[in-house]
This record gives C-alpha cells, structure tokens and sequence, in this order.
C-alpha cells in the first residue's frame, strides 16, 4: 500500500483496554481511518471514541447500533470484545461482518489463532462460508496465544539441525485485569482450591491452548498425535487488591495451565502460561519482574533460549504493555489482511506484520 493510497476505513468493536489502544493506534495512522466505534455498554453510546480510549476528542461518537455499524461498510473490524464465554458471542458477530464483506481482526477468540484446529468444526465452516459469500477475511492474534507461541517461536527454530522439544511459556503479573467473572469463575482466583473454575473442565485446556501447538506442530512439517493438560494453584497468604476486587488471603493467588502436544510419545511441543495476581505469590515458579515475560526454549541442537520482556521493570506498565502488543498484533496485519485472498487466515498465512508508521 502506497503513501498515496486512499487510507482504509477502519471500525473498532469494543473500547476496553484492547479496543482503546487500538482505537488511538488507527487515530495515528495516516494510512487507516477510524470510521466507527461499537460499544456494548449503554452509557457509552454516543460518546466521543477519543474519549472513551483515554485520548483527546476525535468527533466521532460511539455506538451500540452493530448494523449503523456495518452500513458504515468498513474496510476492516477490529474486533477486542472479551468475556468469559466469548466465542459464543463473537462468532455471530463474525458471520455478519464477513458475510457483508468486512474484513476482521480479532484478540478475541484465541482459538482461531488456528482456524484449520478450531475447537468447533461447526463454527469453522459457517465461518469460512461467510468469508467466502463476502470476500473478506478473518484473521486472529494476539501476544500469547499469538506472537509468542507463533512467530517468535518459529523465528528462533530457524537456527535448529534438530528439535527434541519446543516449549513456549508466558509468565505474567495480571492484576490489572477488570473482568471479575474472567479471572474468578474463569480461572479460579479469589476462589478456594476446592472450587472448580473453567479451567479444570476436562479437556478445557487442550482447547484453550490447542490452537498454538497445531500452529507450531504445523509450521514444523509433524502432527501431534494428542495434547495433555494440566493445572496447577497456589494460594495467597494475604489479602490482594487487584482490579476486579480483593483476592482474599487462602485463596488462589497464581494460577499455571500447561498443554504439551505429544510426538513418539514424548510431550514435545509445549505451551505453559503462569499468572499471578502478585510476584509474592508461588514463588518456586518462573518469575518476571516485567510486566509480562514470553520465553521460548528449543532442546536440540542447538539448544536455543530466548526471553522477550514486555513494559518496564518491576510492571510499573500495570499491564498495558501487554495489552498494547496484543492490540498492536492485529491493528498492524490489518493492511495485509485486507489485501489477502478471502477466508480464515493464521500468522502462517501472512508476512511479517510489520508496523507501518510507527516512527513519528
């Protein structure tokens, strides 16, 4: 895409903390032009977009209407709704804007991180018909699952002669994040270690974290033949305050999900994502003193290391570095989006994503 080029007509769905960074990011860009904003809360309809993002005013008032939205005809969504059964409300919304050629981005349904391994065959081909009936296209990333346990996973496989196992890992302090039903009921903090959360539903794992070891398997010319799971919980011994609420002492204060994908009957391909709620908590785990940590970790030949950390030292970022990747993983493919054939995209599918006009 040229400097000269018309800019693309750009819309946001949803203005939390994903929705407003990439909300700022496109009012940045002169080659994308923010043209629409859906809200899902009713007192934010009709408020200024650059208001509700945490910037200055760009006159242009938020919506809760999804068809004013669509009439708009967009070139591309960015799509940053969350919650804790988000696919069931995303994948409706997707169907739509793909059916009326708009094309999408997401950080919403991490499992179409993958789409030839998403969870719901079902879901995949109403999905890839309605890529195809609009001509658009569908695209989901995001810092982890997405660049860390993609990209910058296979990037660094390129020095291997032999792989025996690849392990990506994100360790990360999550106090910042607001959704109490999310983080509680989700992944069991602030609950005892006798509650059940989502994440200890059987098989619950394997599809949360499946989509990344199919990526990586897939990249790598193998097929796992199953994916293991496990959770781990560690309980606080004080009171945390925390953006959803206080996490009493006694329960679950950090929480690790491990999804190993099985070649010859060895785990070999392995993701595992460690959150806390505060550093003091579980301290025998990988620690970070980053707002979030990404490591990748080849045993091979040769064997293979690498840390990437997110935000300032000692998390001053309070989390926004890592939401600002996320955003900043689909904000900057949405040009090469738009230009891809039509259809369910992975990172596999596209080049490097890189961020056009980020200097200035």
């Amino acid at each position: 895409m040229s400097t000269a080029a018309k800019p693309l007509r750009i819309a946001v769905w949803s203005t939390g903390g994903v929705g407003s960074i990439a909300i700022d990011a496109i009012a940045r860009r002169p080659d994308l032009e923010l043209v629409g904003v859906w809200v899902h809360a009713e007192q934010k309809d009709g408020k200024d977009a650059g208001t509700l993002a945490g910037r200055d005013q760009l006159g242009l008032a938020a919506t809760r209407d999804a068809d004013a939205l669509i009439a708009l005809r967009p070139d591309c969504v960015v799509y940053a709704a969350s919650g804790p059964e988000r696919d069931a409300t995303a994948v409706p919304d997707y169907l739509r804007l793909l059916s009326s050629g708009i094309n999408v981005v997401s950080t919403s349904s991490t499992g179409l991180v993958y789409p030839p391994a998403y969870y719901s065959p079902q879901w995949r081909a109403e999905l890839t018909a309605a890529a195809a009936a609009g001509n658009a296209s569908f695209y989901a990333s995001g810092v982890f699952p997405g660049f860390g346990s993609d990209q910058l996973a296979l990037l660094l496989s390129t020095q291997s002669k032999a792989i025996e196992c690849l392990k990506v890992t994100e360790v990360a302090l999550n106090d910042h994040y607001p959704v109490a039903d999310v983080m509680m009921d989700g992944m069991g903090f602030g609950r005892p270690l006798d509650f059940e959360p989502m994440l200890k539903t059987p098989g619950f794992i394997q599809m949360a974290w499946g989509a990344p070891i199919h990526l990586m398997a897939a990249a790598l010319g193998v097929e796992v033949a199953e994916i293991r799971g496990s959770l781990d919980r560690r309980i606080t011994d004080r009171d945390i305050e925390v953006a959803f609420g206080t996490i009493p002492a006694g329960t679950c204060g950090a929480v690790c999900t491990r999804a190993a994908g099985v070649l010859d009957g060895r785990e070999a391909i392995v993701v595992e994502h460690i959150i806390r709620m505060s550093r003091d908590v579980a301290p025998d785990w990988p620690a970070s003193e980053f707002d979030a940590t990404y490591r990748v970790d080849i045993v091979g030949d040769p064997d293979i290391h690498c840390a990437m950390n997110l935000g300032e030292a000692e998390g001053h970022g309070a989390g926004r570095a890592a939401m600002a990747a996320t955003a900043m993983r689909v904000v900057n493919a949405i040009p090469y989006v738009v230009e891809a054939p039509a259809g369910l995209l992975s990172s596999l599918d596209l080049p490097n994503t890189l961020p056009r006009h980020a200097f200035g």
